[in-house]
């Protein structure tokens, strides 16, 4: 079986190595979020995002709901617990060990987080869009 991906010429194609005790921080979607830069945007040449986020303090308040233009987003939680919302009532924890998929387009809230939390965070494509919008019924 072959399986081949069509790569953009000017594309880096390359491996992509992130050491703990080198990272490389990134401005993100909130100022009091921590950012590392995991190379797989630039190694993918700007398919897909990797990066860890962390904080040091909970959130204060809801981040008001909003989607995401991405085809999706995965994460996974390294460490304490976020809480979402989602449309129709539908309330999830995502703690310590857990993940969760939203597909591209799909209104959300983040409603509170633990005071310290770690997680994973991979989107397709790389550049990921937020724009706030209307609560669902």
């Amino acid at each position: 079986m072959s399986m081949q991906a069509t790569v953009p010429a000017d594309a880096e194609n390359d491996v992509a190595v992130a050491k703990v005790d080198d990272p490389v921080m990134v401005p993100g979607r909130r100022d009091f979020l921590k950012y590392r830069e995991l190379g797989v945007t630039k190694a993918s040449a700007g398919r897909i995002r990797a990066q860890v986020t962390s904080a040091s303090q909970g959130l204060s308040e809801e981040t008001g709901w909003h989607v995401h233009l991405c085809e999706g987003q995965f994460v996974y939680m390294l460490s304490g617990w976020v809480d979402l919302e989602f449309a129709g009532g539908r309330k999830e924890r995502v703690a310590a060990g857990d993940s969760i998929y939203i597909p591209g387009g799909t209104p959300h809230n983040e409603t509170a987080t633990s005071d310290i939390f770690e997680l994973l965070e991979v989107s397709v494509p790389a550049d990921m869009g937020t724009e706030v919008c209307d609560a669902p019924d």
